[in-house]
């Protein structure tokens, strides 16, 4: 996902991507669901665009499907602006989180529907949709009515459905919301290799971290109708570009205090009255001495021991006692009452519980991180 290089004309960045929308903004009588949204997805890529509930994302979506008509800014899709093109007249295809598949039709007279619609010749038709239902792995099904499927089939069957025109650009409208953490996991997997395997523009709307890191090759984080940060997810999670998005996307404890120190990208701040120390997060202006700021720390950047021992190389070293442990199967969540830190509560993870000491409510412990590892952001 890029901006418009320096010098090139907005026409022509429009023009080279699949998508791309230009400053547009959503206002429904006072409330501003989006604002001055900008970004470009080149061809064939997937983004996801990451937020909670009320941060503008369906409405971004929605403009971009065109059942919604942006107060300002422009949409092009292909190269071409939208604003006056229906949405049944854009080649997209969509899935909703009420996935809206005919019930009194088979499987595959559902995937076939778009197609009669759209007056394909009907000799190719039977092929086609058994070709779409062998790519979402639901070969053999076509003859099975819609509640005689389950749930992660009906998800495929609308997969199959929205793709089997070839739209131009496909849509995803939280698609797998109700289903169970297995399934929607299962599917977050299948969405990203039908994707691959077509090589399909996709635009997904999700709440869900773990969907965005995982099936994306682009994430867009909003809130407040505005865009946070647009990067790749590893970059997304690795150094958020502000507050709100290290706090909205993974385990993240904030440790608040005025600076004490600026050198470079270090800082010193003072918190509790303990000296911890981190580097300027995000892109805005470093906080100055004296301010107040917050260091980002994610849950799994902090390594527990029963003693400071091994941790002499770590640039912050405290100790606690814990409050709570909550077996996770892969991890153990520390809950550790830190007293240096003006009694501060940090979430710790310990991803390798079956070999390392395990510890329980009342036990003292060690926490250390590395100063990198704790990102700063002016408050």
């Amino acid at each position: 996902m890029s901006a418009a290089p320096a010098g090139v004309p907005q026409q022509e960045t429009a023009a080279a991507a699949a998508v791309s929308v230009k400053r547009v903004s959503k206002v429904f009588g006072d409330v501003h669901a989006v604002r001055e949204a900008s970004f470009d997805l080149p061809k064939g890529r997937f983004l996801t665009i990451l937020g909670p509930s009320g941060s503008g994302k369906t409405t971004l979506l929605r403009m971009i499907a065109g059942f919604d008509a942006p107060t300002e800014g422009d949409i092009y899709i292909g190269g071409q602006p939208v604003k006056a093109v229906p949405p049944h007249k854009r080649a997209i295809g969509m899935v909703f989180q009420k996935l809206a598949l005919f019930p009194h039709m088979t499987a595959a007279e559902n995937v076939a529907f778009p197609l009669k619609m759209r007056r394909h010749d009907a000799r190719t038709i039977p092929e086609k949709v058994e070709r779409y239902l062998e790519l979402v792995r639901l070969g053999g099904y076509g003859k099975r009515r819609i509640d005689e499927l389950s749930g992660g089939q009906q998800q495929r069957v609308a997969i199959a459905r929205a793709l089997v025109f070839e739209p131009d650009l496909l849509l995803l409208d939280e698609p797998l919301a109700a289903l169970d953490r297995k399934l929607r996991e299962e599917m977050q997997l299948e969405f990203r290799r039908i994707q691959k395997e077509l090589g399909v523009t996709t635009i997904n709307v999700t709440h869900d971290q773990r969907e965005a890191l995982v099936v994306s090759d682009e994430i867009v984080v909003m809130d407040g109708g505005e865009i946070q940060q647009m990067a790749q997810p590893v970059h997304t999670y690795r150094t958020p570009a502000n507050a709100f998005v290290a706090n909205f996307i993974g385990v993240t404890n904030f440790l608040e205090g005025s600076v004490v120190e600026t050198s470079n990208e270090a800082i010193a701040l003072s918190v509790g009255g303990m000296r911890v120390k981190g580097v300027a997060g995000g892109t805005a202006k470093v906080p100055a001495q004296g301010e107040l700021a917050a260091g980002a720390l994610r849950a799994e950047q902090i390594r527990i021991a029963p003693t400071v021992q091994g941790f002499s190389g770590l640039a912050n070293v405290v100790s606690g006692e814990v409050r709570d442990a909550i077996f996770e199967g892969e991890r153990i969540v520390y809950e550790v009452v830190v007293p240096e830190l003006g009694g501060a509560v940090l979430r710790v993870f310990d991803h390798d519980a079956e070999s390392h000491q395990q510890f329980g409510p009342g036990d003292s412990v060690a926490l250390g991180w590395n100063a990198k590892d704790m990102y700063i952001f002016k408050k």
